[in-house]
């Protein structure tokens, strides 16, 4: 297929990316005609959401696209939806390199605003949907966008915000009303259908970093390009045509890299705006899902189910559960797949480096929590202080390179890099079989009474204990150690156990000196929309 081939820009690429993309089903024998407006189009329009979404309203424009609350919505109809919505937003003022900052749930308004933003070559800025109101004023006094789409639910956290150009991307009111506030609805009902002329830049995709210990950072990248896919489907075995349910935030790095492979793959997303455990569950037999994005606290919550909803549910068509966004605790994947089968993956990466290592079920089997191998085209290394490679074995800072590298946070700034690889701000070490074990986050990492202690470690095994559900820890100060361990657990509905219980427990796992000096016991921990636990907030607690 030499046109398709050159649209894609495969031509002189590596025997492996044709393979990986034949196997996916991106690569078939399409009508010529097709073909010939398929190359016009990405040729104009690049690989991004305006190309990338244009491309299947050619390939397959009455196949489901979006599946949501309202319903559905074909490739045909996104297109023509874009379209109108950009033809709206210019005659707003919006032109190329200006700003439409998006703070909305998983629905149809985050793909339309995403896709007409990039028609007219506007940066997008995924505003968290969990920030509070400082961050919130913070952000967008830092980014300044033209335009911000959101949910009516956030229109009071925007109000302390200096906004100059507000559209409501989802209401319970009445949207076929032409009175009221501007929705994306009324726009794209006043909107022309032609194709808007291709901008004189593309969008740049702006993702911001969890803020789990500070302000929220704007993490930029450019179109990530057909190597992206093909790494993490070299890894993730996806295929074009699939029904996924993508239960992780759109806004976060993980819910986005679906939405992008669901231009390369004509995938059907499924989406909720809000999750709910038992509705995953019927959402993936309802829906007659293939695959499942999901962040790990929402397998973690799917399992607390009782067992008689996980045993009526029947996922055996379900042939991928793809996770990432922070580390799996314990045993969770293996418990995962002892109750619906063997198609866990688990993806290791982060805002800054996308991804970097892919573990597979196997190698979930035979090292449980591992973060697994690096996929095509992807290097990943393991540095000492010194920028020196340590070999296999030994811990040391985490370094990616890889084709969708961030640009530099937006308000200046960015990861340390070392011959072209960046670092991750996590502590591994590769084990005897090649996986990534990530043992930390290398700002966490306390030494105590002169060692040195990660609290995942501590936590991983605390989350084992058959009475705990999940499980945090953090360094505190100590007068004779310089520093200790204070691990805050939530225990499962219905046991009990005793801090001792938990303290003989850990003892037996670990070395003496990684015991926790105190455990406190919480109803639940605070976590981000991404699922992170909020540390800062533990300290607090701490401090309170």
């Amino acid at each position: 297929m030499p046109q398709l081939s050159k649209a894609l820009g495969l031509v002189g690429q590596s025997p492996t990316m044709i393979r990986v993309l034949g196997s996916a089903g991106v690569i078939k024998a399409y009508p010529p005609t097709k073909l010939a407006r398929l190359v016009a189009t990405l040729a104009q329009w690049g690989t991004g959401p305006a190309g990338g979404f244009a491309a299947q309203a050619i390939l397959h424009p009455d196949r489901a696209a979006v599946v949501d609350e309202l319903g559905e919505l074909t490739f045909g109809q996104l297109h023509d939806r874009s379209n109108r919505l950009a033809d709206a937003l210019r005659s707003r003022g919006v032109r190329a390199g200006d700003g439409i900052a998006i703070m909305c749930r998983n629905h149809r308004g985050f793909v339309d605003a995403s896709i007409a933003a990039a028609k007219l070559g506007a940066d997008i800025l995924y505003l968290n949907t969990a920030f509070a109101g400082p961050q919130l004023v913070e952000v967008l006094d830092r980014e300044d966008p033209k335009v911000v789409v959101h949910d009516e639910e956030f229109t009071g956290l925007l109000a302390k915000a200096d906004t100059r150009d507000r559209i409501l991307g989802w209401t319970d009111a009445d949207t076929d009303s032409d009175t009221g506030p501007d929705t994306l609805e009324s726009l794209i009902r006043s909107g022309t259908p032609g194709d808007p002329a291709p901008p004189r830049k593309q969008s740049r995709i702006i993702i911001l970093t969890s803020g789990t210990t500070g302000t929220p950072k704007g993490a930029p990248r450019s179109e990530a390009g057909i190597e992206a896919a093909t790494a993490l489907l070299s890894r993730l075995p996806l295929k074009s045509g699939w029904r996924t349910h993508v239960a992780a935030p759109l806004f976060h790095t993980w819910g986005w890299a679906h939405f992008a492979l669901a231009m390369l793959l004509g995938s059907t997303v499924v989406l909720r705006r809000k999750f709910d455990p038992l509705e995953c569950l019927e959402t993936l037999v309802k829906e007659d899902c293939d695959s499942l994005v999901v962040i790990p606290v929402m397998l973690q919550r799917i399992l607390q189910l009782p067992q008689d909803a996980l045993d009526s549910h029947d996922l055996s068509g379900v042939k991928v559960v793809a996770a990432s966004g922070s580390a799996l605790p314990g045993d969770l994947g293996v418990t995962w797949m002892d109750q619906f089968g063997d198609h866990l993956y688990n993806i290791y990466g982060s805002t800054e480096v996308a991804y970097a290592t892919i573990a597979s079920p196997a190698d979930l089997r035979e090292a449980p929590g591992t973060a697994g191998r690096p996929p095509f085209a992807t290097v990943v290394k393991i540095l000492d202080e010194d920028g020196r490679e340590l070999p296999h074995g030994e811990a040391g800072r985490i370094f990616v390179g890889n084709s969708i590298l961030f640009e530099g946070y937006t308000g200046g700034g960015s990861k340390d890099t070392v011959d072209g690889l960046m670092a991750t701000g996590d502590v591994g070490r590769f084990d005897e079989g090649g996986r990534l074990i990530v043992e930390g986050r290398d700002d966490e990492m306390i030494v105590s009474g002169g060692e040195n202690v990660f609290p995942q470690e501590v936590e991983d095994t605390l989350a084992r204990h058959e009475a705990v559900s999940e499980a945090a820890a953090i360094g505190v100060d100590d007068d004779d150690f310089g520093k200790r361990l204070r691990a805050f657990v939530v225990v499962e509905e219905g046991r009990q156990v005793s801090e001792d219980d938990l303290k003989e427990h850990v003892k037996r796992e670990l070395a003496r000196y990684k015991v926790p000096r105190e455990i406190v016991f919480l109803d639940e921990l605070p976590r981000n929309a991404t699922g992170k636990v909020l540390k800062r907030e533990l300290r607090d607690h701490d401090a309170g």
